[in-house]
């Protein structure tokens, strides 16, 4: 049921990501095409996804959320058109095809994904001419900027990078995943109850919450890495491992990792619970995620 619902709720979100991507066409065509595609490829549009359900777990009604779902998709996106480069992890497959920089070439992969986080703010943006609280908007904005940045994901990625081949400290680890792909799960989270008027104390909450859910969601991804299916992934496994990258899994062991990603989604759904609201499917989705073969 929870797959099911969870399929509906991500062809709507790619019906909202794909009425804001640009035309192709112009001079600068072949940047368009080269973002599209990267964006169009799939996925589980779980960031925008986490963001509804966190805005209509506060009560949110209305469409100024659109551009926000839309914009964090391409930030995300943009993320992983620069992870595949030669110069980062140098991957060929993404979601089951071939990656940007195969099929547009290095050059082009780097533009798409500069324009798509361009975009992804010109987006937002389009929030400010709704007939919305403009100081929520503002701050939903504050939160789209900071979390990719260099104290959020770029940060944990210059971490990654600089670490690769080297011992990682647990305090390291952390701060890469806490980073590299907490970042975006808290921004989406937050700018949810941001915008539907949640006060600091709901949206510390929410924080604590995605944090949790972040860092369960890498420690996951990198179980799958050892003991996932390829062919469901839609990526090669054993790629850490091949990169010489340091993950929770080397360090403990599955067992262990296995152990505190139950750990950190059973916290995570006990305190969402605690937050109140009416949201089961937002309990699920955090189960599912977190649980996920792929």
């Amino acid at each position: 049921m929870i797959d099911k619902l969870i399929a509906e709720k991500a062809a709507r979100i790619n019906d909202i990501v794909e009425s804001y991507l640009p035309p192709a066409d112009g001079f600068n065509r072949t940047v368009c095409e080269a973002m599209v595609y990267s964006v169009e490829a799939g996925g589980k549009r779980l960031r925008p996804m986490l963001m509804e359900e966190t805005y209509r777990l506060f009560g949110g009604k209305s469409e100024v959320i659109k551009p926000f779902r839309a914009a964090i998709e391409m930030i995300h996106t943009y993320s992983l058109i620069h992870d595949d480069l030669p110069a980062l992890d140098n991957d060929d497959y993404r979601r089951g095809r071939k990656t940007s920089h195969v099929v547009f070439g290095e050059a082009m992969a780097i533009l798409a994904g500069d324009a798509l986080l361009n975009y992804a703010y010109e987006t937002a943006c389009k929030a400010f001419g709704m007939d919305e609280d403009i100081h929520a908007v503002a701050s939903a904005m504050c939160v789209l900027s900071q979390k990719p940045g260099i104290n959020g994901m770029i940060g944990g990625q210059v971490v990654d990078v600089e670490m690769t081949g080297k011992e990682l400290s647990k305090e390291q680890l952390e701060y890469v995943y806490e980073n590299k792909t907490g970042a975006l799960v808290e921004a989406s989270m937050m700018i949810g109850a941001i915008l539907a008027g949640a006060d600091e104390a709901k949206v510390a909450a929410v924080h604590k919450i995605a944090s949790d859910v972040g860092m369960a969601f890498q420690i996951q991804d990198d179980i799958l890495d050892v003991c996932g299916d390829s062919a469901l992934l839609g990526k090669p496994t054993l790629s850490d491992e091949e990169n010489g990258k340091v993950t929770y899994v080397t360090i403990h062991g599955i067992d262990e990792s296995r152990r505190y990603v139950t750990e950190l989604s059973e916290r995570a759904v006990r305190e969402l619970e605690e937050i109140g609201g009416d949201n089961e499917f937002l309990k699920e989705l955090v189960i599912w995620l977190i649980n996920r073969d792929k």
